[in-house]
């Protein structure tokens, strides 16, 4: 499952932002996924709470864009979405295609509090 990965990505990427002398919780995460998957807020949202668990981010609320990123097909030119980033064209059946995007975890602003 994706999500779950991306659920730890994304704790790794706030814990990485906080300062390592002080005693902060994390309230809410602002961001973009972008990605070549379709991918589901409440799975994220689910993975997020449980790997967050006993730590400073517990309890945040995840304010996550979900972009799902196409393709273009290099051999016929249709542009279409990937799944499970493979880009196999599904006018042609070519998996020459070009991803048109930018993907991956992108975080805004996080909000924290004593």
């Amino acid at each position: 499952m994706h999500e779950a990965h991306l659920a730890r990505d994304i704790l790794g990427a706030i814990l990485s932002r906080l300062p390592a002398d002080e005693a902060l919780r994390i309230q809410r995460v602002y961001g973009t996924v972008a990605e070549t998957e379709s991918l589901s807020a409440q799975s994220l949202d689910l993975h997020f709470a449980a790997v967050a668990q006993g730590g400073p981010a517990e309890g945040a609320v995840l304010e996550l864009k979900l972009v799902h990123v196409e393709a273009r097909c290099n051999a016929c030119g249709g542009v279409y979405a990937p799944e499970h980033h493979l880009t196999l064209c599904p006018a042609c059946g070519s998996t020459d295609g070009t991803v048109l995007g930018q993907t991956g975890l992108f975080i805004d602003r996080i909000d924290v509090g004593p």
